[in-house]
């Protein structure tokens, strides 16, 4: 029996009404005919004579909380059902703040949308990935200094294939390749994560799309006129692109590719720092060995890819200084991207 009377107690203590209806159900709980409180009065009936008294007098004492407290919310919720009957209905309501989507996601839906009129489907895979489709399957080499500890997460390197959180959405091109027929034409866009120290310039937590587009007699004019098709939808109908040779291990040959500066028109500018060229994607030809590796013939097949940080572009296309901005919820940076607004 005490142990049900504490019970009563902590039920009294955590007793929090937001409706009369919660007050009345309350009520019978506790003192309706087979209510707890009831239910105890009766087995106060056999108690022995000489712990009647003192159990009775605590019996008596929780009824009267108990009654106390249904009085005092009944009473406290109908004040507040008065004063809310005096309230103006007709008075003009407070504006609530329309939020806005993040520019990551306003520059990513725009890269992706650009894509998919050019015939792109979106392709997506997992954050969490294992080497052989973040490094092997893409020709990657067993020192390659991204399998490194200081350039990537890994979860886990028990075993023959470690897993990791992926440094590059090129795994969901590896996943479409395996799964998946020529012709292929995705866009993979996505989050990805590399050992970084955080400053203006560079996070450990970044966003990327990436293109990959395999079929017959694919030519690198054919990914040279992507490039620039998206990057006159993108910065302008006068924008001018450039490629310069590069190194990726799975494409090859392979270029970075620069875009005119949108702020000087190619003149020269602090942002551009006066070449009049800003650093935009890596692209190039896929790799044989890369086509192989996921079950594609090479002597049918050929294809290229391409990849951007999403934080890059947005950077270019407001003139955003410091990539911290993105990731620290600052209402007032945050709002500016409400619709209208740029």
């Amino acid at each position: 029996m005490r142990n049900t009377i504490d019970n009563i107690l902590q039920q009294l203590e955590t007793f929090r009404p937001g409706t009369l209806a919660q007050v009345e159900e309350f009520r019978i709980h506790m003192l309706g005919k087979k209510g707890e409180l009831t239910r105890l009065f009766e087995e106060f009936k056999n108690v022995e004579p000489a712990q009647k008294r003192e159990l009775g007098q605590h019996l008596n004492q929780v009824k009267i909380k108990v009654q106390e407290a249904i009085k005092k919310s009944k009473e406290q919720l109908e004040t507040q059902i008065e004063n809310k009957e005096d309230e103006d209905l007709t008075l003009p309501a407070q504006f609530m703040g329309m939020g806005s989507r993040h520019p990551i996601a306003l520059v990513q839906r725009e890269i992706t949308d650009i894509y998919a009129r050019m015939g792109f489907t979106i392709a997506e895979g997992p954050e969490v990935e294992d080497d052989w489709h973040v490094f092997s399957a893409l020709n990657f080499p067993p020192d390659h200094p991204a399998r490194d500890m200081q350039d990537t997460f890994f979860i886990h390197t028990d075993s023959d294939n470690p897993v990791l959180l992926r440094t590059h959405t090129s795994s969901v091109q590896v996943r479409t390749m395996e799964a998946q027929k020529p012709p292929i034409r995705v866009v993979c866009p996505g989050r990805v994560f590399r050992n970084e120290a955080i400053s203006a310039r560079a996070h450990c937590i970044f966003h990327q799309v990436e293109g990959l587009y395999i079929d017959e007699n694919v030519s690198f004019a054919d990914l040279k006129q992507a490039i620039l098709l998206f990057a006159r939808e993108m910065f302008g109908a006068s924008a001018q692109i450039r490629l310069r040779p590069s190194y990726f291990p799975f494409t090859e040959p392979s270029a970075e590719v620069d875009v005119s500066c949108n702020i000087c028109g190619g003149k020269g500018c602090n942002v551009c720092k006066n070449t009049g060229w800003l650093e935009i994607m890596g692209a190039g030809m896929v790799d044989p060995d890369v086509l192989k590796a996921s079950g594609i013939d090479p002597e049918k097949y050929s294809g290229y890819a391409f990849g951007m940080g999403v934080e890059r572009i947005a950077m270019l296309k407001w003139q955003i200084r410091d990539l911290r901005l993105y990731f620290e919820n600052d209402v007032r940076f945050l709002e500016q991207f409400q619709e209208g607004v740029l």
